[in-house]
């Protein structure tokens, strides 16, 4: 995957920005995009799977600091060109989920898009990439590259007619940068008509039968199915002379998956309360993992999206409209999900969503910050500690839940909070958590967070009758914590959201799914 973006990575951008960060096993904070293929494709990637031009621009810098160009003059031709190539080539060779060897074929998505070149002549962001592409298909020669241009191909509803030139426009700018499509992804509100494939494959000297539809279907689960129907697959093998190495796809799983979402009718409505609810990508992964619970179940997923701040009692005074439909909303929900986030925007909003989900016995899931404030709301409303807070929102309180990790910086944001997998002890067996991870001593998620439960108030928290189940391994860091008189009430430091994969939803997400409709 590779993105032309300055930033090293994608941990210091806003989710507003660019969606959400996604974690992987070795702590690498990428494009949500990663986490696609995660789920896709059921495999574990790296960091070094996302290149942007930030970590492209730092190796080279890093090179010549060194010495390594033997005081040449260092260029974006050719030195920059060829630190994409020779990085493509290395994340090519690692191997995947630790089998044996490189993997058969190596994806390599360009993002941005071609349209970006056409309307910003002064935008080169993605030049450098698109150069690279094409020098490094003659460098690795005919039959180990294979490129699949995805194009829009818009429909005049008035008239129906699909139109080809946007697709053919972008083909002439890709010869241009030395890039020749091997197979077109049409993207398209209808199935491509035989005329519409005839004009393409003539314009832009692509075989029709390398040309294959991406329509608008009911459910994300039919594409792959698509793809195959149109044989893309065996095009593929084609161009890459892998002709007879690779049987035919068993989609048998994807099939039935595809059909039960069609068919689900019966409703389960949970409450999403965060910050970013104005992009639903900045939640992805959380919204992936609760689509992947609620077809386990049999459900038809509906999410309502809460902004936290509209829960607050200032947006009753400011819009009292919005602040009940925001509480409508909350009310009307079968289960309370707070995700993780960042900053004290509405914080106050999501304790009180707490609050509410803990005082009415409706299931609760909190993630990250999420597990962070319902236990600062336990202190205030259980402990009667009112000032109890977050050193994030408050450095001068007087009793601080949750405090900054001692290997943090304040100062120093990129790259520095705990991240990627890390393991969690069970310490109490008897415990909603460990039941719906089949009773394991241990588990491993991943982690991205900079703050933690303060362990000095642990002992007056369970003395409250909140219980941390899970912990590390010294037993120090917080990381499940449960409410036992309550159905459902959990809270965990890590992201189960990164590991859900259809078929195989999150643990947790399953159990607070199922706790919506009194399955558990």
């Amino acid at each position: 995957m590779t993105d032309p973006y300055l930033n090293v990575d994608a941990g210091t951008m806003s989710p507003f920005e660019h969606g959400e960060v996604y974690v992987l096993d070795d702590g690498g904070e990428v494009n949500l995009d990663l986490g696609n293929y995660e789920r896709f494709l059921n495999i574990k990637l790296t960091r070094d799977n996302n290149i942007t031009t930030g970590k492209i621009i730092q190796s080279v810098i890093d090179k010549e600091r060194r010495g390594d160009y033997l005081g040449k003059t260092v260029q974006t031709v050719p030195q920059v060109v060829d630190a994409i190539q020779d990085w493509i080539e290395q994340a090519a060779m690692i191997p995947v989920d630790g089998k044996e060897g490189p993997a058969d074929v190596c994806v390599i998505e360009l993002g941005g898009t071609i349209g970006e070149l056409i309307a910003n002549s002064g935008d080169f962001e993605s030049m450098p990439f698109c150069e690279a592409l094409g020098q490094f298909s003659y460098r690795v020669g005919p039959g180990n590259f294979c490129l699949v241009h995805v194009s829009l191909v818009p429909v005049l509803n008035v008239v129906g007619e699909q139109k080809t030139k946007p697709t053919q426009h972008t083909i002439k700018i890709l010869r241009g940068l030395g890039l020749t499509p091997n197979l077109l992804a049409c993207r398209s509100t209808k199935a491509l008509d035989e005329m519409t494939k005839e004009k393409l494959s003539q314009f832009c000297h692509v075989p029709a039968e390398n040309i294959v539809t991406i329509h608008d279907v009911t459910n994300i689960w039919h594409i792959p199915l698509l793809l195959k129907d149109q044989k893309a697959h065996e095009a593929i093998l084609k161009a890459l002379q892998l002709q007879g190495v690779a049987g035919e796809p068993v989609l048998e799983e994807w099939v039935s998956r595809a059909k039960i979402c069609d068919e689900l009718h019966i409703p389960v409505r949970i409450a999403m309360v965060g910050k970013y609810t104005g992009l639903a990508d900045s939640y992805l992964s959380v919204h992936k993992a609760l689509l992947h619970a609620s077809i386990s179940l049999n459900r038809k997923l509906v999410v309502d999206w809460v902004t936290a701040s509209d829960l607050e009692d200032d947006a009753a005074k400011e819009s009292p409209e919005v602040h009940e439909s925001a509480w409508n909303l909350l009310k009307g929900a079968g289960g309370v999900l707070v995700p993780g986030g960042f900053g004290d925007v509405g914080v106050q909003g999501k304790i009180l969503a707490a609050k509410y989900a803990r005082e009415n016995n409706v299931p609760f899931l909190g993630i990250c910050l999420g597990m962070q404030i319902s236990v600062i709301e336990y202190a205030r409303s259980v402990l009667k500690l009112r000032d109890a807070n977050s050193t994030e929102f408050d450095p001068e309180t007087k009793n601080p839940c949750v405090i900054c990790m001692p290997e943090g910086s304040r100062n120093h944001m990129g790259g520095n909070m705990r991240l990627g997998s890390r393991r969690t002890y069970f310490w109490v067996s008897d415990c909603i958590s460990a039941q719906l991870y089949g009773k394991a001593d241990y588990i491993d998620e991943r982690h991205r967070h900079g703050y933690e439960i303060n362990p000095h108030m642990i002992k007056e928290l369970e003395g409250a009758g909140l219980v941390f189940v899970g912990r590390d391994e010294t037993g120090e860091r917080m990381e499940i914590l449960e409410l036992p008189v309550h159905p459902y009430f959990v809270g965990v430091q890590f992201h189960p959201e990164f590991k859900s994969r259809p078929g195989q939803p999150s643990a947790l997400f399953l159990g607070w799914h199922a706790s919506t409709i009194s399955c558990i």
